[in-house]
């Protein structure tokens, strides 16, 4: 059996490379093309779907290296039109593989963070390894791609990589039916019948979403304004946040919610969204949010926030760590709201359609393929 397209990834299970997959493959399926999911065991992306034209592959590994030689061997049978990859490690592994399997396949590597400054949080021969790899191997792809302007520019002044030679592909961050498609309720008690408005703040609870710097600015708007604050997610600082919350004196108008696997409802319903980001490679809880046409403050962090807002256009863009702008921010936002209409064209081109769109042009593939 051949397929069209091959996609090797190994994720979190609940990363924005995972909503992407989970977006995408139906749509390439849906257009006419035979798509296999190659995983490694134990990660994600897990799809809720199934067709003739989808198959989805556990390579038998733990690791993403030691997948290589079942990767070598499915590469060989399924001879892909294409090879899509997601992340340095798994680029590597994707390059490797399709040289071994002596395959035809055009290869695209994808790389969504602003690898500068994640970096910075890794081991030193792990940032020796990356900065070399992306500069030295990834020109033996036949693309790279990447979610923003900024980490294209990030990309190629931290490792050398021409910027010539990197592709801004916006990833299908938003079923096409959601921007029309009216939202219930959600099961909460502050987004009942109320007069006080709601920020809402959606993210894993760890250092780099900045919910710190929310909480500072949540306790500095609430001198002005009887606002409360809904903090969807899950990690390791939950019980730091809730602490903190408790000395500024807000706790019993912030609830940490938990996760939630879909947050649309929340976001069509909140007064705003807070996005607090001290690092990004595109902010997708920010477009979710102006999808729904939902009012957005976003910090002004590497990389994507200030393309997703047009450059403060479509909502407040504040300095990282700010916690008094991000009041200011949230406070004009609550008095004089953008109009929805407008923030739902801004992200019309993160819909799954045009996006995929997108994609097939870097595959090398018509839009729709013909039987």
């Amino acid at each position: 059996m051949t397929v069209d397209i091959c996609l090797f990834f190994a994720t979190s299970g609940h990363s924005g490379v995972d909503v992407a997959v989970r977006h995408l493959v139906p749509e390439l399926v849906r257009r006419g093309y035979s798509v296999a999911l190659l995983k490694v065991r134990e990660h994600g992306p897990s799809l809720d779907f199934s067709h003739e034209r989808f198959m989805a592959i556990d390579l038998g590994a733990r690791h993403v290296y030691t997948a290589l030689p079942a990767l070598v061997r499915w590469l060989r049978e399924l001879q892909p039109k294409v090879i899509l990859s997601d992340k340095d490690r798994v680029n590597r592994t994707a390059l490797l593989a399709r040289k071994l399997s002596g395959v035809a396949s055009r290869l695209v590597l994808s790389s969504g963070t602003t690898i500068s400054i994640d970096l910075r949080h890794r081991g030193r021969f792990e940032c020796w390894l990356q900065r070399n790899s992306m500069g030295r191997l990834y020109p033996l792809a036949d693309s790279v791609i990447v979610t923003s302007r900024g980490v294209a520019e990030d990309m190629a002044a931290y490792t050398g990589l021409g910027r010539e030679r990197i592709t801004v592909v916006p990833s299908p961050v938003v079923p096409d039916s959601l921007f029309a498609a009216p939202q219930p309720r959600p099961d909460h008690p502050w987004f009942g019948a109320r007069c006080k408005p709601v920020i809402l703040a959606v993210g894993e609870l760890g250092r780099r979403k900045g919910f710190d710097m929310l909480l500072q600015a949540f306790a500095l708007l609430r001198e002005r304004v009887d606002a409360r604050l809904v903090i969807l997610g899950a990690g390791r600082q939950r019980e730091e946040l809730v602490a903190m919350a408790s000395q500024l004196g807000i706790s019993g108008h912030v609830d940490f919610a938990g996760f939630v696997s879909n947050p649309y409802a929340f976001m069509a319903h909140a007064d705003v969204l807070a996005f607090t980001s001290r690092w990004e490679g595109l902010g997708f809880v920010l477009i979710e949010a102006m999808s729904m046409g939902t009012p957005v403050v976003a910090t002004d962090c590497p990389s994507g926030p200030a393309e997703i807002l047009d450059g403060g256009r479509y909502g407040p863009l504040v300095p990282v760590d700010h916690a008094e702008q991000m009041a200011k921010g949230l406070a004009a936002t609550l008095r004089s709201p953008p109009d929805s209409d407008s923030l739902r064209t801004a992200v019309r081109r993160y819909s799954v359609s045009a996006a995929t769109d997108a994609y097939l042009d870097v595959f090398g593939l018509p839009r729709w393929k013909s039987h």
